[in-house]
């Protein structure tokens, strides 16, 4: 988070204190089923199309199991194929905020086409539960003066997003 405060044009600690100094974070290990069936061209099995909640998620993938897409600009979707000993870093729906916008939260889905089990080790690294996000000023500026019409207590947006998105 301090590169990214640093590559924003603010200080390294931008996203400590009120903001991050308290984060709330998830790590989960995901499990995706491989196709079922020899002759199956799709796996309809995995995750829609979504862009995660936060500010950041580092995701380690499977080495040899290309699953994970990513939609670029144009609306096409990208394979992110593995390199080992690296991590995918997705942007989530707060950090496009706090950036106004510099930063895009990543489409993206998850559809494991392989006869493979894939499994995925996901770190979610969030702002302090209880904090208001709305764009940065240095942002703003860095911008061209037009501010997002955004802002989210992080935590509300959270239990939105998991009651919409999640059958109960």
């Amino acid at each position: 988070m301090r590169g990214i405060a640093l590559a924003l044009g603010g200080s390294a600690d931008e996203f400590e204190g009120e903001r991050g100094g308290d984060p709330f974070w998830v790590m989960r290990l995901i499990g995706y089923l491989g196709i079922s069936t020899p002759n199956a061209q799709n796996n309809d099995i995995g995750c829609g199309i979504h862009a995660d909640y936060g500010l950041l998620t580092l995701i380690n993938q499977d080495d040899h199991i290309t699953a994970l897409e990513v939609r670029n600009l144009s609306g096409e979707w990208i394979a992110a194929t593995p390199i080992p000993g690296t991590f995918v870093c997705n942007i989530g729906d707060m950090l496009k905020i706090w950036s106004n916008g510099l930063y895009e939260a990543t489409l993206h889905r998850v559809i494991n086409n392989s006869p493979k089990y894939r499994v995925c080790v996901a770190y979610f690294y969030e702002p302090n539960f209880d904090t208001m996000v709305e764009p940065l000023e240095m942002c703003v500026e860095k911008s061209g003066g037009t501010r997002l019409n955004q802002r989210a207590v992080y935590g509300e947006h959270l239990v939105n997003k998991v009651k919409t998105n999640f059958v109960t």
